[in-house]
């Protein structure tokens, strides 16, 4: 990483303070330039609307207009026939209910003569000579003009009416008028469309501002914007007054408002912590640089070789190590694609194999050995951890592998393995070689009894003063114990020659007898006691006699090395046989010694490993092996007194031989 050249940091110190200063000035500015926009576009947007408004209503009043002339001009053409004398009554209110139920408004149709008398009304009303007397000054005032007129309104509220008045002439002789009474609030709902009710308030008011019917959707509306126009006819001082109902708060510009000053104060507040930060920045960078550094350094002084693949298989990244290992440079194998230089002509296949199979993610998290070679040809074993690659987003980049040169790890297991084989080629000689103190001793107690009962017979022959009776004894004590010394040499020399498995049905208490022997003399050695338990009427089993001593004495010898530290009182080491579940006959022999602890109870049958300072770690596992070829179980337990119990199970010598 290039370090950060000296002169910035006094640079950008060095700097105007109204610099400074502008971060703070921009955003007040930007936020009075958006308060001035937003307003101007709600000002434009108000005179839209405005427009608008006074576009309906004139469409409206017009459609009011033009639907009354339409009525006037059907009135008048229904007098001039009822007055000409072509319709009778029937065919005169048949028309007049037409004309009624067609026309927008007209609630009532009067035909008055020339003397002011109705004629005809429809529907009939009983008190419309008094109707008619209120529209005298209409009349005359129609009559004088020879023109339709339009009366007052009466009533208000729901019930305001108003007529009109239609003049009617013969041979242009005035023969008597035609009257159509409207109801104002029906007039309004058949003449004003529903779009234009929901979107606004119409009202008709009197010159008093009263009003006398209304059209609207909504009952809430908006003062602000309303436009009036004269109701002009009927007139009389009849004003329509439009008023714009309640709009939605527009809750955009508020929010738009809102965030854009929440954005210009987060800003300020930022831009303000940056300057008083600025100076920890430039720290925070010099302590990044340093770290990186150390990083690095850490990196390259690793024995384990790295190597970055991306997901196409595209080295990316190699440590020094890994550079050392192969004996490619970096900058040679960062971008190369498969093959690599490294990999092994001949074995091209299966190290491509191993490369697809980490490119699709199931590399075994044990690692995969491959064969590799290096520049100068020498080829090498190398284990290789593949894992995934992620980068800071948590999103994967590529593997990242972790390659070990194991070819001097693999030499020392190929001589580990031939050492092996040797140990279990010797394993009975070994166990032999143990036990040859206690076969000294052993063997030294009958021959010292020897030499004593032969000097005594010597003494007595030289002496002359001696019987038969007196020698006889003794020597048939020398031959018992010759015999005794070469029962000893005859097991030692059957536990040694033996090598191949010689299974022969045999008592399991009589195998145990032998092996007690040879630890008669070892266990007083050590000062432990031997407890002997057998149980009557086992069957045999068909079994080595010498295998199965081997795995008593080496099971043994352990119990007794685990009661070292045990004091004298308490070393017991009880042997006992008995019948086990499904007809096994089972061995245990258990000790009170120091136990087996946890953390070595998985690798205690595992080969070469041992407690011992000057064991070899193969006891238990021939052990093992020698019981599960005889088709039984060894395990072990914790000795509720202390200490542990090993325990071995042998199958009957007939369930051997029906298997067989």
């Amino acid at each position: 990483m290039t370090p950060l050249a000296p002169a910035t940091i006094p640079a950008a110190a060095a700097q105007p303070r109204w610099l400074w200063h502008l971060p703070r000035i921009a955003p007040v500015l930007a936020l009075v330039a958006t308060a001035i926009l937003l307003w101007y576009l709600h000002r434009n947007e108000i005179e839209e609307q405005r427009a608008t408004l006074i576009s309906d209503v004139l469409w409206v009043e017009q459609n009011i207009r033009f639907q009354m002339e339409r009525n006037v001009e059907q009135l008048g053409q229904l007098g001039q026939d009822a007055i000409g004398g072509t319709l009778d009554a029937t065919t005169h209110e048949a028309r007049t209910a037409a004309l009624m139920r067609n026309s927008q408004g007209i609630q009532r149709v009067m035909l008055i003569d020339a003397t002011g008398r109705p004629i005809r009304t429809s529907p009939p009303l009983p008190e419309a000579a008094t109707r008619v007397a209120g529209l005298a000054d209409a009349i005359a005032i129609a009559t004088r003009l020879a023109r339709p007129t339009y009366g007052p309104v009466r009533g208000g509220g729901n019930d305001a009416e108003f007529a009109v008045v239609v003049p009617l002439f013969s041979r242009q002789n005035y023969a008597g008028t035609m009257v159509g009474v409207y109801s104002l609030r029906t007039l309004l709902a058949e003449t004003v469309p529903w779009w234009f009710a929901q979107k606004y308030r119409l009202n008709v008011t009197d010159t008093n501002g009263s009003i006398l019917g209304s059209r609207s959707s909504v009952g809430a509306v908006s003062t602000t914007l309303s436009y009036q126009i004269p109701f002009d006819p009927p007139g009389n001082g009849l004003t329509i007054e439009v008023t714009s109902h309640r709009l939605e708060t527009r809750i955009l510009p508020t929010l738009l408002v809102v965030t854009i000053v929440a954005l210009l104060i987060a800003v300020v507040f930022s831009l303000s912590s940056l300057r008083r930060h600025v100076q920890g920045r430039y720290a925070a960078e010099a302590a990044l640089r340093e770290e990186h550094a150390f990083r690095k350094a850490m990196e390259d002084s690793l024995l384990t070789g790295l190597r970055a693949r991306d997901l196409d298989g595209r080295i990316i990244y190699v440590n020094p190590a890994f550079c050392r290992m192969v004996g490619w440079t970096a900058q040679e194998l960062t971008g190369l694609m498969p093959p690599m230089p490294y990999w092994i002509p001949e074995q091209y296949e299966q190290t491509r194999a191993v490369h697809d199979l980490v490119l699709a993610g199931r590399a075994p998290p044990e690692g995969v050995e491959v064969r590799l070679q290096r520049r100068n040809g020498e080829r090498f074993d190398a284990l290789i951890f593949e894992a995934p690659l992620i980068d800071a987003q948590g999103k994967q980049r590529g593997w990242m592998g972790s390659v070990l040169d194991i070819t001097e790890r693999k030499r020392a297991q190929d001589f580990e393995r031939q050492q092996h084989e040797k140990l279990q080629a010797t394993a009975r000689l070994v166990t032999m070689g143990e036990l040859a103190s206690t076969l000294a001793h052993e063997l030294n107690q009958p021959l010292s009894a020897i030499a004593s009962y032969n000097t005594g017979c010597i003494n007595k022959l030289e002496s002359g003063a001696f019987t038969r009776e007196q020698l006889l004894p003794i020597l048939r004590k020398m031959g018992q114990q010759a015999q005794r010394a070469g029962q000893i040499i005859r097991r030692v020399h059957e536990f040694v020659r033996r090598s191949e498995p010689n299974r022969v049905p045999s008592a399991i208490n009589a195998i145990l007898d032998d092996s007690v022997a040879l630890l008669e003399a070892t266990a007083m050695k050590r000062r432990a006691r031997l407890d002997v338990t057998c149980a009557a009427d086992l069957p045999d089993v068909l079994a080595d006699r010498v295998m199965i001593e081997q795995v008593v004495l080496n099971l043994a010898r352990n119990g007794l090395d685990a009661m070292t530290d045990t004091p004298s009182d308490q070393r017991r080491l009880a042997i006992a046989t008995r019948l086990h579940d499904e007809g096994m006959i089972c061995v245990s022999i258990a000790d009170r010694g120091c136990g087996i602890a946890k953390d070595t109870e998985e690798k205690l049958f595992s080969p070469f490993f041992t407690t011992k300072a000057e064991g070899m770690g193969m006891g238990l596992n021939i052990c093992r092996s020698i019981i599960e070829l005889h088709g039984g179980r060894l395990w072990f337990e914790a000795n509720p007194g202390g200490g542990t119990i090993f325990s071995f199970t042998l199958p009957p010598a007939s369930a051997e031989q029906e298997t067989a």
